[in-house]
């Protein structure tokens, strides 16, 4: 369950908040295959599992951007924020890929509040720390501070 703003301005001070965990992902081959056909990396260690299973993973992984992308559907899950006209995704301020998600493991986000500001006059921005782990992992697969803006 998402923890609930009502309105942006509702954020500012609640930087440290922990926004919880969401749904466990099944991270399967066919995703793998539709996101390296999206983005023409189809690289051995993410399409082929024959060749993969002799290489440094034992198996295919998830692309580290496939598994970024993932974050964008885990957010909601997270957090909502309500009472804005418009919101859109700045970017990021810090990201790392810190292990290889493997074919068939599960993922989840967790997330924590990591800064709150009015900008451009009266917007709010708000810098989430997201931590997609791999159920059964000793490191997550992404952290990511995905910045999101909301106008009123």
């Amino acid at each position: 369950m998402p923890v609930v703003f009502e309105t942006p301005r509702e954020m500012l001070g609640q930087e440290g908040r922990a926004l919880g965990v969401s749904d466990w992902l099944l991270i399967d081959q066919s995703m793998i295959d539709a996101f390296a056909a999206l983005t023409g990396d189809d690289q051995w260690i993410h399409v082929d599992p024959e060749r993969a299973a002799r290489g440094p993973f034992g198996k295919t992984i998830a692309h580290g951007y496939f598994t970024l992308s993932l974050v964008n559907g885990f957010l909601p899950q997270l957090v909502e924020v309500r009472g804005f006209s418009a919101g859109v995704n700045v970017g990021s301020d810090y990201l790392r890929f810190v292990a290889p998600a493997p074919v068939d493991s599960r993922v989840r986000a967790t997330g924590e509040i990591r800064k709150v500001e009015v900008v451009k006059g009266d917007a709010v921005q708000a810098t989430y720390r997201i931590t997609v782990e791999i159920e059964g992992g000793e490191r997550p697969a992404v952290v990511v501070d995905a910045v999101a803006r909301y106008f009123p």
